[in-house]
């Protein structure tokens, strides 16, 4: 592999994804700064708070030079509350909060409900084999539209919680974790 992977580095679980990466053989590389994005060959967003990182997002500078690395077509995996970054439709979403536009979704925050309903399932996620995947939800999205382009990998009682387009990936759970790390493999292998 040998994929420098950038990590979102403002909010969440970024060590978490940063091991998971280093395990599979990327380099993981955390960003902060847009100068931190250069040389990235692809770029995780990580679970969060989705209002305070599109809050952060654009204090950092990151917002702007993160939009044209998508728009250019780098590769990224949103898990959680970067699902929510990447999707064009947030609903229930604040006015001020901002999403980059770029996964042809509509996601609703927090459909499965507060930290309390948080639960851990096995996934069958499409493209991936040896049994169910781990998956961790907390506070998390569902998708509620997914666009003709969008390839639906995972359910949850008939919401997509994992799905791609093209470069992009995106997990309503936290593959980061759980020890099982096909989810991030699946994602490299699209690099």
């Amino acid at each position: 592999m040998g994929e420098k992977v950038g990590v979102l580095a403002l909010q969440g679980d970024v060590r978490e994804h940063a091991a998971a990466l280093a395990e599979l053989g990327a380099h993981p590389v955390e960003v902060r700064t847009p100068q931190d994005l250069s040389g990235v060959d692809a770029l995780i967003l990580p679970g969060g708070e989705s209002t305070t990182m599109s809050l952060l997002l654009g204090s950092s500078g990151l917002f702007d030079p993160i939009a044209a690395r998508l728009a250019e077509g780098m590769p990224a995996f949103g898990t959680c509350a970067g699902m929510i970054l990447l999707a064009t439709d947030v609903l229930d979403g604040r006015p001020d909060q901002r999403s980059f536009a770029v996964l042809d979704i509509a996601v609703r925050r927090n459909a499965f409900g507060r930290q309390v309903d948080s639960f851990e399932t096995g996934l069958d996620v499409a493209g991936v084999v040896g049994g169910p995947v781990d998956a961790v939800f907390i506070r998390a999205p569902f998708v509620e539209r997914a666009g003709d382009g969008v390839e639906v990998l995972a359910e949850v009682d008939g919401h997509p919680v994992l799905v791609r387009q093209g470069p992009l990936m995106a997990a309503a759970f936290h593959p980061e974790l759980s020890d099982d790390l096909r989810v991030h493999h699946l994602f490299l292998g699209g690099l």
